[in-house]
């Protein structure tokens, strides 16, 4: 086969499998997740792209902000998502032209941003919130409800394991 032949979409995890002896199974354990996690999220992305032409960051700030009846300090927010100021700034630019949110200062720290969602952004967030339900449950719908149990309990032990190999990492 020629490098021109090589399949462009093929995946990491797929690469290793064909090749298992060159990789600990620690590896292939976590390009099997990260896989997993590409593909749903992609397959998010699409949705909300498609149904509702809206992208996956404005559609996770929506959604800490549903869980914030009074609103999130800029840099909460920055935190909550896990991205730069700069790049909440942007998406916050965005929901504000588009109405979804409000965006105003402390009183008392003109410097200090709240940003709030409006009813019209609390409509349009709980019509892609049940439709994202729905698409989450037809991905997972092949596992049967005690797959789902497994699964959360091993991925629990992951949690607590990366954690703590974390830890270990930073007192060396």
């Amino acid at each position: 086969m020629s490098t021109t032949d090589v399949d462009p979409w093929i995946d990491a995890e797929t690469k290793v499998a064909e090749a298992p002896a060159d990789h600990r199974a620690e590896l292939r354990l976590w390009l099997r997740l990260l896989t997993c996690s590409t593909l749903i999220e992609n397959e998010i992305r699409r949705q909300l792209r498609d149904e509702f032409d809206f992208t996956l960051p404005r559609f996770d700030l929506l959604a800490q902000l549903e869980k914030a009846e009074d609103g999130l300090v800029l840099g909460e927010v920055s935190k909550r998502l896990m991205v730069s100021a700069g790049n909440v700034t942007a998406i916050v630019e965005r929901l504000l032209a588009s109405g979804h949110v409000t965006r105003t200062a402390l009183p008392q720290d003109r410097r200090t941003q709240i940003v709030r969602m409006t009813e019209e952004g609390r409509k349009a967030f709980k019509a892609m919130a049940d439709e994202h339900g729905e698409w989450i449950g037809r991905m997972f719908d092949g596992l049967e409800p005690a797959d789902i149990d497994h699964l959360m309990n091993l991925l629990g032990k992951l949690k607590t394991s990366v954690r703590a190999g974390i830890k270990r990492g930073e007192e060396t």
